[in-house]
């Protein structure tokens, strides 16, 4: 029964750093383009690139 004194303080304190990361990220905008990635593995690597002029 003593453990649990510990124990959830801690789970407490632990969910709540991650609460924080997850709003951290979103008003970092993280998630901002999710499509962006899939079309550009989709699309040719020649236009991906910038010209080396």
């Amino acid at each position: 029964m003593n453990v649990l004194v510990i124990l959830i303080p801690v789970s407490l304190l632990l969910g709540g750093l991650g609460l924080i990361a997850f709003l951290w990220s979103l008003r970092s905008d993280q998630y901002d383009d999710l499509d962006g990635d899939a079309w550009r593995i989709l699309s040719d690597d020649e236009h991906n690139h910038p010209s080396k002029n």
